[in-house]
């Protein structure tokens, strides 16, 4: 029996896989949907929770130096002044005249080096990447353009290579607060989330009674106005973020940046991902606020891309609020530095590190998604249990002679450890089937001889293995397999 998953899996198998069983659907589809918006149904919802509770705990549980907010979705306006969205958030436009569509100016050169590099020509990629990031830097547009064209790139539809300008496109959806709409009542949809931690900084700081170095976490809610929103629930306008801003001592900041580099890699192989789906990339081109920049990239069904970013951000932030917003931004260090010497009063530096929920959630479904054939062939979704919307599903073998309350009653008493469903339609088979289908790692079956033993036969998804169990037994023997502690201890 063979096994393919990940890669060698279409991105239209996980689309239809996520729509038939409950994890994705799109957005308002009555109404012939919003593109690149999408809801999560029944199972979707249950394992991006447990994605975000995973990662949460590993934030906030494991360190004793790491706390949480929740900030709001709206801020005042100077805070996307202060942290350069205003005048910065943008991304090179750039319109085919005879199509009619539009493109990211940035990805249609990247998709050149990627075609290079997939040919063997990674000098030519690298010099490629190298002369967009350059031209991006110095913003000459004209000279994207001009390189687009030299490169010979055509539009995929019209197959022409009739472009218009490169534009700046700014990506932040604005709208008016209040009764009277005017420009001085326009306030912004946060495009990312760090911004709620950093104007927080000292309410945390000082009622927490933070030492740096410290950190703030949090998840939420943010929106762009992509130019190009495509590839499933990688790339939407509404999304949500898992980010911590890391605030350390000026001169650390290298030390702190690779650490978190190699911890948050411990992470995704902690929930399952394999290491050879994971690698790093070092940014060539640098955001406004960067000293470095890697991003952990994960090989979904379209190549490997962006999962999660750690950045070395320096003191842009915290110094920029501290300007606009005329109110000092400090941290008064008590310790003393190598000489002696106090370090007192500095604006902290910070490393930040942000996954993409939803990115993540694709990149747990597309590694769980298995396609076995041979012999008996069998599609399921190999989870990490704790992981899993659904823990355990018991299953009477049939619904009378007692079995179906039998397996009520187990199901009962479950419910309050970990999710447990009960299910008694259409063959036991069928049953099974249903359950790898969504990832649920126990299958309880209660059968006749459960009347006499009080034991129950527990099927393990991935192996289809079967073993006897006491009903007695049950809670700890799949408790333990399901616990998030699991996940954790491995970070």
């Amino acid at each position: 029996m063979s096994q393919q998953s990940g890669p060698a899996t279409s991105l239209q198998d996980i689309i239809a896989h996520a729509k038939e069983y409950g994890f994705v659907f799109p957005s308002s589809e009555i109404y012939d949907g919003l593109q690149a918006v999408y809801d999560y149904g029944q199972n979707g919802v249950e394992l991006k929770n447990n994605l975000k509770t995973a990662w949460w705990k590993s934030m906030t549980q494991l360190y004793d130096n790491i706390v949480g907010i929740d900030a709001s979705i709206f801020m005042h306006p100077t805070t996307w002044k202060a942290s350069g969205h205003v005048d910065g958030f943008n991304d090179p436009m750039i319109d085919n005249k005879d199509s009619k569509k539009r493109y990211r100016a940035d990805q249609l050169l990247e998709g050149r080096a990627e075609e290079y590099a997939a040919n063997g020509q990674q000098d030519k990629s690298a010099a490629l990447l190298a002369e967009t990031g350059r031209l991006l830097s110095a913003e000459d547009l004209d000279g994207v353009r001009e390189l687009i064209i030299s490169e010979n790139i055509v539009c995929p539809i019209s197959k022409t290579a009739n472009w218009t300008e490169v534009r700046q496109f700014n990506l932040m959806f604005s709208t008016q607060v209040g009764s009277v709409a005017d420009e001085s009542s326009t306030i912004y949809l946060r495009p990312e989330t760090a911004q709620g931690i950093f104007v927080n900084f000292l309410n945390v700081q000082k009622s927490g009674r933070m030492k740096v170095p410290f950190g703030i976490a949090q998840i939420g809610k943010a929106f762009r106005n992509e130019i190009v929103a495509r590839q499933f629930i990688f790339r939407m306008r509404e999304f949500e973020q898992m980010e911590m801003q890391f605030f350390v001592r000026p001169g650390t900041e290298n030390e702190w940046y690779e650490y978190w580099k190699e911890t948050r890699l411990k992470f995704h192989k902690a929930i399952g991902l394999p290491a050879e789906k994971l690698k790093y990339h070092d940014h060539d081109k640098l955001a406004h606020y960067a000293k470095a920049a890697v991003d952990i990239e994960y090989q979904f069904p379209f190549g490997f891309r962006e999962m999660e970013g750690i950045h070395s951000r320096s003191d842009f932030d915290l110094k920029n609020h501290q300007e606009y917003s005329k109110k000092k931004q400090q941290y008064f260090d008590p310790e003393l530095d190598e000489s002696g010497k106090p370090y007192g009063n500095y604006i902290p530096y910070v490393v930040e590190t942000s996954v993409g929920a939803d990115r993540l959630f694709l990149a747990t479904l597309s590694n769980a998604f298995v396609q076995e054939t041979g012999e008996k062939e069998r599609t399921y979704l190999k989870l990490h249990p704790a992981l899993a919307p659904i823990k355990a599903a018991v299953l009477p073998l049939v619904k009378k002679d007692g079995l179906a309350e039998i397996a009520q009653d187990i199901t009962k008493s479950l419910k309050p450890y970990f999710r447990t469903v009960y299910d008694d339609g259409a063959a036991i088979g069928k049953r099974y089937t249903r359950q790898d289908l969504i990832g649920t790692p126990f299958c309880i079956a209660v059968d006749y001889e459960t009347k006499d033993d009080n034991c129950v036969t527990i099927r393990h998804r991935d192996t289809m293995e079967q073993e006897r169990v006491p009903i007695a037994a049950l809670k700890d023997k799949i408790g333990e397999q399901v616990a998030m502690e699991r996940i954790l201890e491995s970070i």
